[in-house]
């Protein structure tokens, strides 16, 4: 049974950081592709981030260009994305997810995902 738990997430003022994590278990980690996802209240699921399988390929969506870094470590089945300089638009419910085949792609393109942590940035 494959299981994806995000950590990390809280409340934090604009301006901060956050660390999240992902830990994945019942699958060859390095077999896939990750990504960041988050969901504010009121607003459509969008892809922060996502990572190649080795590491050497990143992407993020414009709006964290600069702030947010993602990266992987295989040996221990975990993902990560440090958040800097947060802003009170990055609230959201935030998801990892992994996909077996292809690239980066949208939310449905991806065969599994965890259940979310919550970043809230204060003003």
């Amino acid at each position: 049974q494959v299981q994806a738990v995000e950590s990390g997430g809280g409340l934090v003022q604009a301006g901060g950081s956050l660390r999240l994590s992902c830990t994945a278990s019942g699958l060859t980690f390095d077999d896939y592709v990750m990504g960041w996802f988050r969901q504010a209240p009121g607003k459509e699921r969008e892809g922060v981030s996502c990572i190649s399988r080795s590491g050497k390929m990143t992407s993020y969506t414009d709006s964290v260009k600069g702030r947010f870094t993602i990266s992987r470590a295989n040996a221990k089945n975990t993902l990560y994305l440090q958040m800097n300089s947060l802003k009170p638009e990055d609230t959201a419910m935030y998801y990892c997810a992994a996909r077996r085949f292809g690239a980066c792609g949208s939310w449905d393109e991806y065969s599994y995902r965890g259940q979310g942590t919550q970043v809230t940035v204060s003003s």
